[in-house]
């Protein structure tokens, strides 16, 4: 299928053929009938992305602290990866549409194959033939209602929710700034609640627009005749809101919404425009300032997007789908006119075409709509039937033999998102003797993305091709914990070699039955993405170390710090605990220095934080004490690690520096740029066992062991005693 994209690090525009997306439950696919350009928010994005690196920095500060940040923890060499990665990558454009309901995902059952929605959403509605939407993002199209006219739907959730804050009341009267695709909206939905509008936009084709729609008088914000009829609709006393839905740097907008409100009326940010507020005018008047959030209650927060978690109704009557709904029903009431919005209408084979001319002002537009070929709008389309083909079982044991010299190992990778692409693949790419199979991904542009980079010979979306793939040596599962354990079993039981990025399970179930696969198959090709014992600084510190004849005490600080807000790493109900999710690393680490498997767990955690003190037990009396902190200082190394045994200390610091002290002491040489965590020697050591049919480079029993201490850590927080592993099954 075809997609618009843009590469954000050259600005490039392109419509690209990407892997059409699964059906997955609790969603619908979608053949996009018309899809809307926001001119607004869209055509911001496409301009950035034709500023200089430096252009692109200034216009992002946020941005640059997180990779600011990002330096101080990971070094280098590894920020600059990251933020390249993302850089030079296609990313989606769109986020409103109208289609056809292609497939249907199972727990849906508000519509069926062939009903026409309108979807909402940057990730979900974008401007492509087909997409993937959760059932809180999109609704039923009234009957009789345009395809054309429900794909403003979004757009029009966008100006319904800046109303909504505002408050408005019948008989009031509102300042709308700015008049483009979403203050011409606000401006119908305004009249039709019975509130008298004036408009404010330097365009007087826009001002005469909005006059057509409602609007009792428009004018250029320098004008005086704005401010003579805001004075005659109020009796000289002022609006009782403003919203502002312009863009740009001007400041221009809030002092002219302080001049003209009322004593203590509201101002509503919609738009993305400088909000240096005036302080003496708005504390004079006691204005009311207020930020509408996209298309309503419900946005940015995974578990009503993605989960598909309503709220009730009772408590938020209005949220994003209800919004978006609403809107529709008012389109096809009439109450609002979104035709004469349509400046144009370009066939989708056009987009980038489109998007250049809106980019350079050879097409000026309010609203331009994508029209994608096919009938899709009027007759219903079957969904496709997906072949699943039949997965090797039996008690069997699944050889290794070596490989004849020449030939490639074949790879193929689930998932591909920021670990994959910037931790694991750009070691593998620059390999010999090896080939990147397929990428498979439940996003079509991600794997389309991976394929362009890295070189895969083939993307897809269908995961079955790939586990029945018999010329795919091995599968890398790089996706979200919650499906590490399933897809695992799954190749495992295909024959495949397995590299599973941590953590192998998030639950005791999960982890039974990875190893009832490996027992049905006999198939115990695994390893577990535990990095950071295949270090070449750690593995230097510890032959320096040397061998111990008594228990050993090891101490390991991991200053983790705070997620970012939205950080899916927060949804611990889907995704398990932060400390499940990257605990075996640590536990790993310390068992593989004291060459062992904990045989106990005891953790305790201070109330009112996410802190963990871990304590594990060894077989010959030693201890490792693990100190995973949330609270502190983000300039502080998030490792450092202390091992103490027949008189010697072995001291790691965050894989910068490492020393020895014994009868000799031995200090590492300060890495000057990066730090190696080890991705690369693991991933070389990988390879090879696949290449020579040898042992995996970590011993199953060992990566079981690992699993097993790092989930009995919730057990032990829950009883407040220490929790007893069992030993190899």
């Amino acid at each position: 299928m075809k997609q618009v994209v843009q590469n954000y690090k050259s600005g490039e525009l392109a419509l690209l053929d990407v892997p059409v997306p699964g059906c997955k439950p609790d969603g619908v696919l979608v053949r996009t009938a018309y899809s809307l350009i926001s001119t607004g928010t869209e055509l911001m994005k496409v301009s950035e992305a034709g500023m200089s690196m430096l252009g692109k920095a200034r216009s992002r500060p946020d941005q640059v602290a997180k990779v600011v940040q990002s330096v101080a923890t990971n070094g280098v060499p590894a920020t600059y990866r990251k933020v390249m990665g993302k850089l030079d990558s296609y990313t989606p454009l769109g986020y409103s549409l109208c289609g056809v309901v292609e497939q249907v995902g199972a727990g849906i059952d508000d519509v069926k194959v062939g009903d026409l929605v309108a979807c909402a959403g940057n990730e979900h509605a974008l401007h492509a033939e087909l997409n993937w939407v959760p059932k809180n993002l999109y609704a039923p199209v009234p009957d009789g209602l345009a395809p054309r006219h429900a794909a403003f739907g979004t757009v029009g959730s966008i100006a319904m929710q800046g109303v909504r804050q505002g408050e408005s009341r019948l008989g009031e009267v509102a300042l709308v700034i700015g008049l483009g695709l979403i203050g011409q909206l606000v401006v119908q939905l305004l009249t039709a609640s019975g509130v008298r509008v004036v408009g404010v936009d330097p365009d007087p084709a826009r001002c005469e627009l909005a006059e057509r729609l409602g609007a009792a008088a428009c004018g250029d914000p320098g004008s005086t005749a704005v401010e003579n009829s805001v004075a005659e609709l109020t009796g000289g006393h002022g609006v009782d809101q403003v919203y502002l839905a312009a863009g740009g740097g001007s400041n221009q907008p809030v002092e002219l919404a302080a001049r003209l409100c009322r004593d203590r009326g509201r101002v509503v940010d919609i738009g993305k425009c400088r909000l240096d507020l005036p302080w003496n005018a708005y504390y004079e008047k006691e204005l009311d300032v207020r930020f509408s959030r996209s298309y309503g209650p419900g946005r940015y927060d995974p578990a009503y997007e993605l989960e598909g978690r309503d709220y009730p109704i009772g408590y938020v009557r209005w949220t994003e789908r209800r919004n978006l709904a609403c809107f529709l029903d008012l389109v096809a009431r009439g109450s609002v006119d979104v035709e004469p919005l349509v400046s144009h209408v370009a066939d989708f084979d056009d987009a980038v075409e489109t998007y250049q001319n809106l980019k350079d002002g050879s097409l000026k537009a309010v609203a331009v709509l994508f029209r994608y070929p096919g009938d899709t709008a009027g007759a219903e389309t079957e969904a496709p039937e997906v072949a699943v083909p039949a997965v090797r079982r039996g008690g069997a044991a699944v050889s290794a033999p070596a490989r004849a010299a020449g030939t490639p190992v074949r790879l193929a990778f689930i998932g591909a998102g920021n670990y994959a692409t910037s931790m694991l693949l750009p070691h593998l790419a620059q390999r010999d003797g090896i080939e990147l199979s397929t990428v498979v991904t439940t996003t079509a542009l991600s794997a389309a993305n991976a394929q362009r980079k890295f070189g895969f010979r083939e993307a897809t979306t269908d995961l079955d091709a790939v586990l029945g793939d018999k010329s795919v040596d091995a599968v890398f599962v790089v996706t979200r914990h919650s499906s590490h354990a399933e897809l695992t079993r799954k190749a495992l039981l295909a024959g495949k070699t397995v590299f599973v990025e941590k953590p192998l399970a998030l639950t005791e179930d999960e982890l039974a039955s990875v190893l009832a696969a490996v027992e049905e198959s006999g198939n115990d090709r695994l390893q577990v993405g535990f990095n950071r014992r295949f270090s070449p600084l750690l593995q230097e510190a510890r032959k320096r170390f040397g061998a111990r004849t008594g228990p050993a005490s090891l101490r390991y600080l991991v200053n983790a710090g705070q997620l970012t807000q939205g950080s899916w790493y927060l949804q611990q109900g889907a995704e398990g605990s932060r400390f499940a999710g990257e605990g075996g690393h640590f536990v790993d680490t310390a068992s593989w220095l004291l060459d062992a498997d904990p045989v106990s767990v005891y953790a305790v955690a201070p109330s009112g934080n996410e802190d963990l003190q871990i304590v594990l037990g060894y077989p010959d009396g030693s201890t490792a004490t693990i100190s995973y902190v949330t609270t502190g200082a983000p300039g502080f190394p998030k490792e450092t690690l202390d091992l103490v045994a027949d008189g010697k200390v072995l001291r790691l610091d965050d894989f910068v520096r490492a020393s020895v002290y014994g009868r000799k002491r031995w200090v590492s040489s300060r890495l000057p740029k990066a730090r190696d965590k080890g991705q690369s020697a693991e991933l070389a050591a990988f390879v090879k066992a696949v290449r020579t049919g040898g042992p995996m480079p970590v011993p199953l029993e060992s990566l079981v062991a690992t699993t097993a201490a790092t989930l009995a850590v919730q057990a032990g927080l829950a009883a407040g005693t220490p929790v007893t592993l069992a030993g190899p099954r």
